[in-house]
């Protein structure tokens, strides 16, 4: 009895002085402001601050590190990944400070709490090519002071440590501090019993914890807390609030814990239903067993038939037979049975031992691509070359065919033509922004929703095993962390080794090496080395004005009547309407607008045919056009064939065809500065410069001053400045403009030019010869400098072009400048 009265009496001196002691603190302390985030201050002699240091800090983004606990997060900002390295080569401690808004990708000091946790770096991972995950173990507190970035771009702060004497406690704060110590430890012991998903050890570390300050931040380290809360426990330095604020988070969580378990009682009442719904679910089954009423049985005898049928390898047929019986046992509500149904589902829809009749006929083959395709022989005989190959050799591994050429040349109908005189299958793949190597393998079926990958689906779709599958765009496929594609292809590709292809899904091998694989690009320069090594490559060039003149009377314009419903004839067009179509609404290398462009012709007049019923067949005009497309969207503005000083006509090559370009040089009194202007690329820029560098080393054959790099500012410009332009071929363009500029002679206007230039005036080939051949005869000019070693390109222009045009081919800088170069 007596022992009892003695701790009531305890009890009731512990109230009365936390009631007494409370009303003093409050009285005394300063209050933590949010809006300022000024920082509390207890009893001096208590919170010790040390010295100020500068090193490196990470700002975080949502989350607070406390002191004393081991925590994990990942760094991607540029200058915390610099913050982190820099702290590795130190000591390998690190200050983290919080921010107030989380959205912001470069804060300053202003926008972080004062006070952060001083933390030890423990083990780095990296996570992806642009992230690391960093595991921590906190310090001690500190005050953020100032923070800048250093010359390598990582964040350097210049914080002021803190520590805690807690022998500064007199008598009274010692009783107050341990009589809210042993409510939070027996509270947190009730929360520890009720929360599941904490370790149960965490009450030894609070035990072992040396001082007040300690326990509270394991404490709260261990609760549930939102940020701001988890922010103010940090932030508060004086202990003795600090363990007042705890302590009420911490009866929050408890009571929210008992109400996520009532609510998790009552759920599992309903769960229990369900559970006994399937137990007696599962009795109807066994019953239906027992009566020979299977239909999971008669579904495992079908695939069984239908694994009879099939020629496939030994080690393949026991797989499948294994799958089966797996099926046969799964019970009909479980989630592995659909998984398991469609798993079979996939393996038997494909074409194991399928296969289209091969009637390849060179004539036939020949005579469907002249029905589908006007020109390109070059490209039509590569390709009979290719198939009679494939012919001939039976199982001889035949390479693997690539179509380059711009957008709208025909890549896909000339593979949909070669599918149609084989009389196979046609699939296309298109792999444009294609990045998951998944999407070529397929998906293991771990993963839910699993699917096989493009290739497989692809021979499912065909229903035989040796289709013609174009996968098209293959250079527009790109590599991630989730893997690289490319690497995935080569197997797809390589004769050698897509006999046993293995689809990730399937987890079977399947034969590909009759698969006819034809692949489309724009760029084969994207493509990959090894990716090409493995591919036959055929180039598609851009269709000539009179070529597309053709396929617009042979095909386009039929096409389009016949779609918009119109008669055979209904719509007539001369030649010269048709290139005044093709020249003034179309600017492509291929034919993919100018389709678009007749096909709107047709449904305006379509629409005409409504609105007045007595309208006849009509031969369309210029005038006609106009009304129907509206203005002209290009206009080819003559150049200027007069000679003219500073002004030169060069050529160059888009992915539209060839174009003529001015190019214009002013020299002004100035301080030797070159001025760069009209959207050009950095090759462009490093050509110009390469050209000043030219006329510097031989400014006395010329008459130039030798300074005049010194003393005049050189601006070169391109116009049409909205255009971006790229590459070496307005080397000597530029060069010959500029020297007409500060010689003050003239140069023709009759005569463009294109080639690349080095710093000892040696003149390099370039590309694209015919179509900037061609644009130049548009324009007018008649005389055109190449150089020497692009004499083969004039092979492919037309002959009644070359009639016209008198070539100047050149080795040397100084050819051009004697061709090229009026006197004054």
């Amino acid at each position: 009895m007596t022992d009892k009265t003695n701790d009531k009496d305890v009890k009731d001196l512990l109230d009365d002085l936390f009631e007494e002691v409370a009303e003093e603190i409050n009285d005394q302390k300063e209050e933590v402001s949010e809006e300022t985030n000024e920082v509390s201050r207890s009893e001096d002699g208590v919170i010790v601050y040390k010295e100020k240091v500068e090193m490196p800090m990470i700002p975080l983004r949502g989350i607070s590190i406390s002191p004393c606990i081991l925590q994990s997060f990942d760094i991607g900002r540029l200058n915390s990944i610099e913050s982190f390295e820099l702290s590795m080569i130190n000591d390998e401690k690190i200050f983290l400070a919080s921010q107030f808004d989380a959205t912001l990708e470069e804060p300053s000091v202003e926008d972080l709490y004062t006070i952060g946790t001083i933390c030890s770096i423990k083990q780095v991972m990296r996570t992806s090519e642009s992230s690391i995950r960093v595991l921590v173990e906190g310090i001690g507190r500190a005050k953020l002071e100032s923070m800048r970035i250093d010359e390598n771009d990582a964040w350097v702060g210049e914080i002021t440590p803190i520590e805690f004497d807690e022998s500064k406690f007199d008598e009274e704060d010692n009783l107050y501090l341990e009589a809210y110590s042993r409510r939070l430890s027996k509270g947190f012991e009730e929360y520890l019993s009720i929360a599941a998903d904490l370790p149960t050890d965490a009450s030894m570390e609070i035990s072992d914890a040396q001082g007040y300050s300690m326990s509270t931040d394991i404490i709260a380290s261990s609760l549930f807390l939102k940020f701001t809360d988890r922010q103010k426990v940090l932030t508060t330095l004086d202990i003795k609030e600090r363990m007042k604020l705890l302590y009420e988070y911490l009866l929050q969580e408890i009571e929210v814990i008992k109400i996520d378990k009532k609510i998790s009682l009552d759920v599992r009442k309903q769960m229990n239903k369900i559970q006994k719904d399937y137990y007696l679910r599962e009795q109807l089954k066994a019953i239906q067993k027992e009566l020979g009423d299977t239909p999971d049985g008669s579904e495992g005898n079908e695939y069984r038939e239908k694994l009879e049928k099939l020629k496939i390898d030994p080690e393949t047929y026991e797989k499948i037979e294994k799958e089966i019986e797996k099926f046969e046992r799964t019970p009909l509500g479980s989630p592995d049975y659909n998984v398991s149904k469609n798993y079979l589902d996939v393996i038997f829809s494909l074409p194991w031992n399928k296969e289209s009749r091969n009637r390849f006929n060179i004539k036939k083959s020949e005579k469907i691509l002249d029905e589908d395709h006007y020109g390109l022989d070059d490209v039509k005989e590569r390709i009979l070359e290719y198939l009679a190959v494939r012919k001939l050799s039976k199982n001889l591994k035949a390479p693997i065919i690539c179509l380059a050429g711009p957008p709208g040349v025909g890549k896909t109908s000339i593979a949909k033509s070669v599918a149609r005189s084989l009389g196979r299958p046609f699939v296309r793949i298109s792999l444009g922004g294609v990045r998951d190597e998944a999407e070529i393998r397929g998906h293991r079926r771990t993963y839910i929703g699993a699917i096989p990958g493009r290739i497989i689906n692809a021979i499912k779709e065909a229903k035989t095993k040796n289709p013609v599958i174009l996968l098209d765009e293959i250079d527009k496929m790109s590599s991630d962390f989730k893997g690289d594609p490319t690497s995935a292809m080569l197997e797809v590709l390589d004769p050698e080794q897509n006999k046993y292809f293995v689809d990730h899904y399937l987890e079977l091998p399947f034969d590909l090496s009759k698969v006819m694989f034809i692949t489309t690009a724009n760029d084969l320069r994207q493509i990959p080395r090894p990716l090409y090594d493995r591919m036959e490559v055929i180039e598609i060039e851009g269709y000539l004005e009179e070529e597309k003149l053709e396929i617009v009377k042979r095909y386009i314009l039929k096409k389009q009547l016949k779609e918009n419903g119109l008669a055979k004839d209904f719509i007539t067009m001369d030649d010269d309407v048709i290139k005044f179509i093709i020249s003034r609404y179309t600017r492509e290398s291929g034919v993919r607008q100018l389709e678009r462009t007749i096909a709107k012709i047709c449904r305006k007049v379509v629409k005409e045919m409504f609105e007045n019923p007595d309208l006849k067949a009509i031969n369309l005009t210029k005038e006609q056009v106009v009304k129907y497309l509206g203005s002209e969207k290009f206009k080819e503005d003559p150049l200027d064939l007069n000679p003219q000083v500073g002004v030169v006509n060069g050529l160059a090559w888009t992915s539209v065809g060839g174009v003529t370009l001015e190019v214009e040089v002013s020299v002004l009194p100035g301080k030797g500065n070159i001025v760069l202007t009209g959207m050009m690329g950095d090759v462009m820029k490093e050509s110009a410069r390469t050209g000043i560098s030219y006329i510097r080393s031989i400014a006395d054959q010329l008459g130039i001053d030798s300074d005049f790099y010194k003393e005049k500012d050189v601006h070169i410009h391109i116009p049409e400045g909205a255009t971006p332009k790229d590459g070496p071929s307005a080397g000597i363009t530029m060069t010959l403009a500029t020297i007409s500029a500060l010689t003050n002679r003239p140069v023709p206007g009759n005569i463009a030019m294109t080639g690349e230039i080095t710093l000892r005036g040696r003149v390099l080939p370039v590309g694209g010869v015919r179509e900037k051949v061609l644009a130049a005869y548009r324009m007018g000019v008649r005389k055109i400098i190449l150089p020497k070693d692009c004499e083969s390109d004039l092979e492919k222009i037309p002959e009644n072009v070359r009639k016209e045009i008198e070539f100047v081919l050149v080795e040397k800088m100084q050819e051009v400048l004697d061709v090229a170069l009026l006197e004054k």
